[in-house]
């Protein structure tokens, strides 16, 4: 199957060479009227414009075009899996509007990202990294690596994935782990692969199969996994969780937070969250009940570059979120504290996906309920986006100004 290639570089990098001359339909050369009035057009437009005009499907597709356009019509893009349609994956703008809507025969499940690519998988160990612009798709290989070939642990796994974009190299990798409902004790045993693609002049290619990665015996659940930068991070295991559910102290804080750089492909120092050193204070009710629900009020997200521990206390009516300043000295600032009553949903346990816009708004995904909200920290207001419930969010960083493949809406 055809391979992915970014419709753009990621953020930051734009062209700087001349859109070529190029004739309209009357083979006249465009104006710079005509070149301001393009550029006025949503890309939604342009893309069925061009289907129909060769000069303006030359000049559309040009990098200092496609950079002056994104100048021009900054608000964010976002896909979705809607949670009434499995068979497609929705692009869709924050005001609800469909642009685009790209086939997901396999129902395929949306992974967390903020990049030009996306992923979408399923825990039986199927990948799919995908543009969105053009709308293709790399299917990636199901066999392990050859050294896991023969491992118990493959044969029918639970299997999680994470996409990530190594800025140094321009490559993006993905790290699949297996991981095997068969405890030594209360541990999980988890096997470790990394894929890469490389993607350069509009095209990508990748290595023939998975490459083996450290394994790791900490308590660490692979299915909680999100990218920041160049570094993957995950919650402490459910295992734990279940551990002081049932009245086991397992000696590990409930926000501890496990790292590995997907760059240099190895494991990191193991982080210490926020909110454990804290949970005897006045800030939180120590009662045991609210420790023991800690876990599952947590979620990790990418919010513009640094990593964030959003801690939803329903009971309270609170969203708390914490950035991390320091990795090496384990310091955390609390930026936001969202009082969510009474517009947020008080059925949720927890967020499941929340991205910050350039302009400080923060996007919220509420998984139970499939609704999306937009919180406003400079008025302290939130909205809810009116459009159809969700299933998985993604955010897209990408330009659809590429040749498209998909279908336009």
């Amino acid at each position: 199957m055809a391979s992915p290639g970014p419709s753009s570089p990621p953020p930051g990098r734009s062209g700087r060479r001349r859109p070529p001359a190029a004739s309209n339909a009357a083979g006249v050369l465009p104006t710079d009227v005509l070149f301001d009035v393009l550029l006025r057009l949503p890309a939604k437009e342009l893309c069925r414009l061009r289907a129909v005009c060769r000069s303006w499907r030359s000049l559309t597709s040009d990098t200092l075009f496609i950079g002056a356009h994104a100048a021009r019509h900054p608000d964010p893009l976002f896909l979705a899996n809607f949670r009434d349609d499995e068979a497609h994956i929705h692009v869709f703008d924050l005001s609800g509007n469909v642009v685009k809507v790209i086939p997901n025969p396999d129902g395929h499940q949306l992974l967390t990202t903020r990049l030009d690519l996306t992923c979408a998988v399923t825990v039986s160990n199927s990948c799919r990294v995908l543009d969105p612009a053009t709308g293709r798709v790399r299917v990636l290989p199901e066999s392990p690596a050859p050294e896991h070939a023969d491992r118990e642990n493959v044969r029918k796994p639970y299997t999680s994935f994470a996409l990530g974009w190594i800025g140094a190299t321009g490559e993006y990798k993905v790290l699949r782990m297996f991981s095997r409902p068969i405890l030594t004790g209360f541990h999980q045993c988890h096997l470790f692969e990394v894929f890469t693609i490389s993607c350069t002049s509009g095209s990508c290619s990748s290595h023939a199969q998975w490459r083996v990665r450290p394994s790791h015996e900490e308590f660490f659940e692979p299915g909680s996994a999100i990218v920041v930068s160049e570094v993957v991070y995950f919650k402490v295991d459910t295992v734990c969780d279940a551990m002081i559910c049932g009245g086991v102290n397992p000696g590990i804080p409930l926000d501890l937070i496990y790292s590995f750089d997907l760059e240099r492909e190895e494991w990191r120092g193991i982080l210490q969250g926020p909110i454990y050193d804290i949970f005897q204070t006045d800030e939180y009710d120590d009662d045991l009940d609210d420790y023991r629900s800690l876990w599952s009020e947590i979620t990790l997200a990418d919010l513009s570059g640094s990593l964030a521990l959003v801690h939803y206390r329903k009971y309270q009516h609170v969203m708390d979120l914490w950035l991390l300043k320091d990795f090496d000295n384990g310091i955390w600032v609390k930026e936001y504290m969202i009082q969510i009553e009474p517009i947020f949903p008080t059925t949720e346990w927890c967020v499941k996906a929340l991205f910050m816009l350039d302009d400080g708004r923060i996007v919220i995904h509420f998984p139970k309920s499939g609704l999306l909200f937009i919180y406003d920290p400079r008025t302290d207001t939130s909205a809810q986006v009116e459009m159809r419930h969700l299933d998985a969010l993604a955010m897209y960083t990408g330009n659809l100004l590429s040749l498209q493949v998909g279908d336009m809406v």
